[in-house]
């Protein structure tokens, strides 16, 4: 969603950094027609079970940030089934490179739940660890 948002450069109406106030009176009707564009995206793209909170907020970053509050948090039972697809995940009957594209998207939703360290030369260390350790597992993974 953040993607395609950010394509139609509407991705302020869910960061609040794009307010009805930044654009006055005079504009304030296009501020009100794109933000329910936004909107009517979002209510689009989530479940009929959510819809009833969503329809009666105010804005688009309203929204965002109930969805956000309520679905953006790390999810214990996920790490755990990521953990195990990725170290028992083997290569079997598939191509190598269909292995190592499945071992991948493991890899990456991992990382996007618990992003690597990103701050100073312990982060670089961190991550030349978690390559080599990914390195193994690939191979491991080979047969």
């Amino acid at each position: 969603m953040e993607v395609s948002l950010l394509t139609q450069n509407k991705l302020g109406f869910i960061d609040g950094s794009v307010t009805r106030d930044t654009y006055g009176d005079t504009h304030a009707n296009l501020w009100d027609r794109c933000n329910a564009i936004v909107k009517s995206w979002i209510m689009h793209n989530v479940s009929r079970d959510l819809l009833s909170g969503v329809l009666f907020r105010s804005s688009a970053y309203a929204i965002w940030s109930d969805l956000n509050e309520r679905f953006d948090k790390v999810n214990a039972s996920r790490m755990y089934y990521l953990h195990r697809e990725i170290f028992s995940l083997t290569q079997g009957t598939s191509s190598v490179s269909v292995y190592y594209s499945k071992l991948n998207d493991l890899w990456d939703e991992y990382d996007s739940i618990m992003p690597p360290p990103v701050c100073c030369d312990k982060s670089k260390k961190f991550t030349e660890r978690q390559e080599y350790q990914r390195l193994w597992q690939f191979f491991n993974g080979v047969k």
